[in-house]
C-alpha cells in the first residue's frame, strides 16, 4: 500500500502557484525527503499532507483516505513536528507529553506511561519535572519529536527537524529518527542539510518553483546529476571566472564560485595532473567526492532565494 499517493497536486494562493501539479508515492516504512530553496513549495506540500491546507486540484491520498473529507482520521495516525518549537511553556516538559495526549483521546494513565517511555527514548528522563525555557535548543527539539510521537503514529512529517541544533544534537536527532524507521515508522522531512538528506532518506525530491525537477535515492541522484569526484581549485586573489576558459575541457562541468572554481570530474586527480600540466599552480586544492549539495546547487542554481 501506498501511504501518500498525490497525482497533479496543485496549491494556489490567490495567482501565486506554490505547487505546480506534482506527483508523489511514499512506501510505509520509507524516510523520504522534501529538498529545495526558499519558496520552492516544500511547506505548502507538507501542509497538505498534514491536513492542514487543502489542495486546489489534482489527487491526495493519506492512508488511502481523502484529507478533505477525512482528516480526523489521518491526522489521528499521523506525527507532525514543526519547523519552530510549539512546546507550552507553562507546563513541564512530561505535561507537554501528556496534556498533548489528551487530544487524541488516551487516558491519563496511559499518557503517563507513553510519556515515561519517550521521554527515556530521547533521553530527558531526568528533565521529566523541568519547565520547557531552560532547555536547551536541542533538547527542545527532542521534546518536539516525542510530542509527535505520543498517538504512536503510522506516518511522522518533520520540518527542518535540526535546523539551529549544533553537531552533537544533530546527530543525537538522527540516531533517534533512525531507532524510530527501524520501528517501521513512516518518515516524510523536509531539510535544507545536505548531509541530513544523504544519511536519512531513502527517496527523496528536489523541487524548484513548485515542481519536482528531480527524484531518487541520494546515490542516483548523485550519480546522474553530478561526477564521481569535485576538485576545488582556489588562485588566491584572482577571479575563479577568468580561469573559466583557461582550463576548458577539463572534467564534465567548470562551476565559478566568488572564492574558488570547482571541476566536475570522474577522475579528480587526473584532472588535477591535467590543470597542473597547462601551466597553472592553484594556491589551495581539495579532491573531494560529489555530494548531495553538489547535485542540489546544479538543479536549482547558486542565486538566493528570499
Amino acid at each position: 500500500m501506498t501511504l501518500i499517493y498525490a497525482r497533479g497536486l496543485v496549491k494556489k494562493f490567490g495567482d501565486f502557484t506554490a505547487v505546480n501539479g506534482i506527483d508523489l508515492d511514499v512506501a510505509p516504512g520509507e524516510t523520504f525527503g522534501f529538498l529545495g530553496p526558499n519558496g520552492a513549495g516544500k511547506s505548502s506540500t507538507m501542509r497538505m499532507i498534514s491536513c492542514v491546507s487543502a489542495p486546489t486540484s489534482g489527487q491526495l491520498r493519506i492512508f488511502g483516505m481523502d484529507p478533505v473529507r477525512e482528516g480526523t482520521k489521518i491526522r489521528a495516525r499521523l506525527g507532525v513536528c514543526p519547523q519552530l518549537d510549539n512546546l507550552d511553556p507553562d507546563l513541564t516538559v512530561a505535561e507537554n507529553l501528556t496534556t498533548y495526549a489528551r487530544y487524541f483521546g488516551i487516558p491519563r494513565s496511559e499518557g503517563r506511561r507513553r510519556a515515561a517511555e519517550l521521554l527515556e527514548f530521547v533521553q530527558l528522563t531526568e528533565k521529566a519535572d523541568s519547565k520547557v525555557e531552560p532547555l536547551s535548543g536541542g533538547m527542545k527539539r527532542r521534546l518536539t519529536i516525542a510530542r509527535a510521537m505520543v498517538n504512536e503514529p503510522d506516518l511522522m512529517l518533520l520540518d527542518e527537524p535540526t535546523t539551529g541544533l549544533d553537531p552533537q544534537a544533530r546527530h543525537l536527532v538522527w540516531e533517534r529518527l533512525f531507532r524510530l524507521k527501524r520501528r517501521g515508522v513512516t518518515l516524510v522531512l523536509t531539510t535544507h542539510y545536505m548531509d541530513e538528506a544523504e544519511q536519512l532518506c531513502d527517496r527523496l525530491v528536489v523541487m524548484d518553483a513548485g515542481k519536482i525537477v528531480a527524484e531518487g535515492s541520494p546515490r542516483e541522484l548523485i550519480d546522474t546529476y553530478s561526477t564521481r569526484e569535485v576538485v576545488e581549485l582556489r588562485f588566491g586573489d584572482d577571479s575563479p571566472a577568468t580561469y573559466v576558459e583557461k582550463l576548458d575541457g577539463i572534467g564534465d562541468r567548470l562551476d565559478p564560485l566568488p572564492d574558488r572554481l570547482l571541476l566536475y570530474s570522474a577522475d579528480g586527480e587526473g584532472a588535477l595532473s591535467e590543470v597542473h600540466r597547462r601551466g597553472f599552480t592553484p594556491s589551495s586544492v581539495l579532491v573531494r567526492r560529489s555530494t548531495l549539495e553538489d547535485v542540489f546547487l546544479i538543479l536549482t542554481g547558486r542565486t538566493l532565494v528570499d
